[in-house]
């Protein structure tokens, strides 16, 4: 039996099941994965490790009410299904919750042509081996380097059957390399740490392991002799590498879920502007080869690109049926889901609009300011947007980077920074979230 139909069978006893144990209506999700990963240290294997598996997941809905469970093995299929009715008996009811209508489904279910799954033969261990050794080497070559913590590379292959009482049944298959390096420049205090990493659908789209090494390795040494910044209100240049964690913000604040629980900091912004005149923020779910794209969401429905904001104005909420229907509302076809959890709102692959200006123009014209690389820790308010987080990176005088920087908090409020961004022009592709280094002026900088 091939992978799709074992899938595709296991699904089906699923719902038959859950009619037999009482259930109203009911859906199922079937996963079929292998993952093997690869670390090496001082050039030798370190650490290896290989992971397979079947997990199936059942939610069942009875009067309004619905319970989700999960698990491995086939043979406790009946077992399943009577506990998932018997906790729905016990859920509070939510006149919300259901499946998609039979008229809703998509029938187009066909995901080939998004090149989601690369066919070419799996990497062994031992060429996973081989790749994260030459990072290794390559970012030791760096001079300043003083060593290489972990050079890591990996490979997945998935397979997933998602199937309904309402008529739905369909799935796809993805595959996803990785290799990264994180590179140490520097003894005892005066120790600093940056890395590189990359990750594709297919292997023939990835990087070279010798330019992930080096890039990780010249990024550990611009750091060495980092230092606190002084206090202060400054520009802030978001670089490319953790821009995209600012617009995630947004991204958080217009799903539906937050907007429905009144926990949003954009709740009321619905035809607002939230980004400056010009900026647009477009979910594109059909990329080929992007390990995010897909043709349907978690409940059936058909995706289609969509705009979250139009020339600065927000457009919608991210929506799947439940939150939808609690706000009046249709699906914008965003349902996301595990085998464990039921539904819920979830983007794929964002596009931020790029400026004209480059990201070293952007650092001459900010004159005195913090360029930021990294990030960690986080406090935001989701009701109110305001927001203290943890931050490394390089100041900048008179318009030229001096020197790195550590241990400082950048503060400010979303809804504010958020309307004050100028974009440069060095969005990558292959992300997920494809957002150029961000400049957001006037923001507070607690250094030394």
């Amino acid at each position: 039996m091939s992978d799709v139909a074992r899938l595709q069978s296991l699904t089906d006893q699923l719902l038959t099941a859950a009619r037999r144990a009482g259930a109203d209506q009911a859906d199922a999700v079937a996963l079929d994965a292998a993952a093997v990963s690869v670390d090496v240290r001082g050039g030798r294997l370190e650490h290896a490790e290989r992971a397979e598996g079947v997990e199936i997941g059942l939610r069942v809905l009875l009067g309004g009410r619905q319970a989700c469970v999960s698990g491995s093995d086939p043979g406790a299929i009946d077992d399943m299904a009577a506990r998932a009715v018997a906790m729905a008996r016990e859920a509070p009811v939510d006149d919300h919750l259901g499946l998609a209508e039979p008229g809703q489904l998509t029938q187009d279910t066909d995901s080939s042509r998004l090149d989601l799954f690369d066919a070419s033969p799996e990497p062994t261990p031992e060429d996973l081996q081989d790749a994260a050794l030459r990072a290794e080497a390559a970012a030791l070559a760096v001079p300043g380097v003083s060593q290489v913590e972990t050079a890591s590379a990996g490979h997945m292959r998935r397979w997933m059957w998602l199937q309904g009482t309402n008529g739905l049944s369909a799935g796809y298959a993805r595959s996803a390399h990785s290799l990264s390096a994180v590179a140490i420049t520097g003894t005892g205090t005066g120790m600093e740490r940056d890395w590189a990493g990359e990750g594709r659908v297919h292997r023939a789209d990835m990087p070279s392991a010798e330019s992930i090494g080096q890039l990780a390795g010249e990024r550990t040494v611009a750091r060495s002799g980092a230092k606190k910044p002084p206090t202060g209100a400054f520009p802030i240049l978001y670089d490319e590498r953790v821009a995209a964690g600012l617009i995630g913000h947004l991204v958080g604040a217009v799903n539906g879920r937050a907007v429905a629980r009144g926990a949003s900091w954009l709740r009321d912004a619905m035809g607002q502007a939230v980004l400056p005149a010009g900026f647009d923020l477009i979910e594109l779910p059909h990329l080929p080869r992007y390990g995010n794209s897909r043709l349907f969401d978690a409940e059936g429905l058909a995706t289609a690109e969509r705009a979250l904001v139009r020339d600065g104005i927000l457009q919608g909420w991210t929506l799947d049926l439940a939150t939808g229907r609690k706000l009046g509302m249709a699906s914008t076809a965003n349902a996301s889901r595990g085998t464990s959890s039921p539904p819920s709102p979830g983007v794929t692959n964002l596009a931020l609009g790029q400026g004209s200006a480059s990201r070293d123009d952007l650092i001459r014209d900010m004159g005195r300011g913090l360029i930021v690389t990294s990030m960690l820790g986080s406090s935001i308010n989701a009701t109110t947007g305001d927001y203290s987080r943890g931050a490394s990176g390089f100041w900048v005088e008179n318009g030229q980077i001096t020197h790195a920087v550590n241990e400082c908090t950048i503060a400010g409020n979303l809804r504010d920074m958020l309307m004050r961004i100028t974009a440069a022009n060095d969005a990558r592709d292959w992300h997920a979230m494809r957002v150029p280094s961000l400049l957001v002026e006037g923001m507070t900088v607690a250094g030394a």
